[in-house]
């Protein structure tokens, strides 16, 4: 089987205003996104195509955990002076992604994206654009008074997600993604995890003391649930393809920490598009664990990585043996490697040597390590507990975007981190989508007729022509043939009215 490979990346950002503990966080992250719009970026997304409560086993929840507290948010959001639509603040940007509040908290959504360096690159093109955005703001407010936080936790018991996506072949069924998933979600933050200091729980609030391996993994509460926002499970199962329903799923993952060091981001999409890979080639892992979300709280807790977990039928297994047995399935069950597929399982060996030999060989690539090395030196150099409040601090600023306050961009100026892509790759992310992707084609729509749009999805685009509305439909440009096609008709048309009438000659 040779499967579609697209994937992309929704990150929600903390935001906090220094000058103020009375600042609206909706309004706050409703004017950041705004801040932005610098030139025509298309305002209106078209929610139609959005449908959270299909369920990946078949059928359609009636209602949602979060629906209650969407209702809640629409009785405190009827004293505000805002419709819907302005409180989104919707921005489809030149290069494909969407930013938007999303509550209280900008999020960013890379376009789709087909390769590990394209994926790293507009993950960290998102971050760049975020910054923008908070210093035009801070020139309204008048000081540097306004900061974001690429983390997942604000220390008081509420957490933000960083959600991966994928996908999928629905020719592979639901059954089959969950048993082959959940042991190596369970384990991979062992790669992708970005530390946290404390315990954490949304009933609870915060514990200090400690170091943990992921900022996510206090919030597990079930293995599988079409929720997002409570009873966080560990696989997710909305069906929401943003494809044809027929022949694909969409696998949204939002167990994931959100990673500074671009190392980790890598391997954390290239290891789990291995792993669907290895199940579509029809691969049953042999770790399947007992309580999963036990096991997953267990191994976080644990940054020595000692921990063991119980095994369904029996035994226990550590973090890093079922992480290495997934590693070692992948090269008996994957035919012919492609050059990218080499480079992850590579570095995903070398990542699980380190990480039992010497995890300080993995200070600059692994979020965890860098931090935990980071805090304790701090630990040392002070003289203070792992219960110190001051180490809650220190964690958040690891994450802070400005890069003159941030520990981890203060690291990478030193030379201390590992690049993936190229730093003009990343300038050139900011403008522009993949040249291989519909993501790539929605960019250049608004680049081009961005004036003439009336609304937006990841399936397609609505213009308004001069005597009708003009649909361009981009559900089914998956495969790179049909997307450089796309491409030079919009690179030559006049008008929107062209692209329709181009696209629909071909068909």
């Amino acid at each position: 089987m040779n499967p579609i490979r697209l994937f992309g990346i929704e990150t929600e950002y903390g935001i906090a205003r220094e000058d103020s503990e009375t600042a609206d966080p909706v309004v706050e992250s409703m004017e950041l996104v705004r801040a932005y719009l610098d030139g025509h970026f298309t305002r209106r997304w078209d929610y139609r195509g959005e449908h959270p409560h299909e369920d990946q086993r078949g059928f359609r929840v009636t209602e949602l955990a979060q629906d209650k507290e969407e209702d809640l948010f629409a009785e405190q959001d009827a004293h505000r002076p805002f419709s819907f639509h302005e409180m989104k603040s919707d921005l489809v940007l030149p290069n494909g992604a969407r930013f938007y509040n999303d509550h209280t908290h900008p999020e960013y959504s890379t376009p789709e994206c087909r390769s590990i360096k394209d994926i790293v690159a507009h993950d960290r093109a998102g971050e760049r654009i975020l910054w923008i955005a908070a210093q035009r703001r801070n020139e309204v407010l008048g000081g540097r008074v306004l900061q974001l936080y690429k983390n997942n936790t604000d220390f008081h018991g509420h957490s933000y997600g960083c959600h991966d996506n994928y996908l999928v072949s629905r020719t592979i069924n639901f059954e089959s993604l969950v048993r082959g998933l959940l042991p190596f979600l369970v384990s991979r933050q062992l790669i992708a995890g970005a530390g946290k200091v404390g315990r954490e729980a949304q009933e609870r609030g915060f514990t200090p003391g400690g170091f943990q391996l992921s900022q996510r993994a206090d919030f597990m509460e079930t293995e599988l649930s079409v929720d997002t926002m409570h009873n966080r499970p560990i696989l997710n199962t909305r069906d929401e393809p943003h494809a044809t329903r027929q022949r694909y799923r969409r696998l949204h993952l939002i167990l994931g920490d959100a990673n500074m060091c671009e190392y980790a981001t890598a391997l954390k999409i290239g290891t789990t598009r291995v792993v669907l890979d290895m199940i579509a080639e029809g691969f049953v892992p042999s770790c399947d664990l007992a309580s999963p979300v036990q096991a997953i709280q267990a191994i976080s807790q644990d940054p020595d990585l000692k921990t063991v977990v119980k095994r369904e039928k029996g035994g226990t297994i550590s973090g890093l043996d079922i992480q290495r047995d997934y590693v070692q399935q992948a090269r008996v069950v994957l035919k012919d490697i492609d050059e990218e597929t080499e480079w992850i399982l590579q570095e995903w060996e070398q990542v699980l040597r380190q990480l039992e030999q010497d995890p300080l060989q993995l200070v600059g690539k692994i979020d965890w390590v860098t931090k935990r090395w980071l805090l304790d030196s701090f630990v040392q150099d002070e003289g203070i507990g792992w219960d110190d409040p001051w180490l809650a601090s220190l964690d958040l600023e690891y994450h802070n975007l400005d890069p003159e306050r941030g520990l981890f961009f203060g690291l990478e100026a030193d030379g201390r981190t590992t690049s993936i892509p190229q730093d003009e790759d990343i300038q050139k992310a900011m403008n522009h989508g993949p040249v291989d992707t519909r993501g790539g084609l929605r960019g250049l729509c608004v680049q081009r007729f961005g004036e003439d749009i009336t609304s937006i999805q990841w399936e397609g685009v609505h213009f308004n022509g001069k005597n009708e509305k003009l649909h361009l439909d981009l559900m089914d440009h998956l495969e790179p043939v049909s997307v450089a096609h796309c491409r030079s008709v919009l690179e030559n048309a006049k008008t929107p009215l062209d692209v329709i009438e181009s696209m629909t000659v071909e068909k």
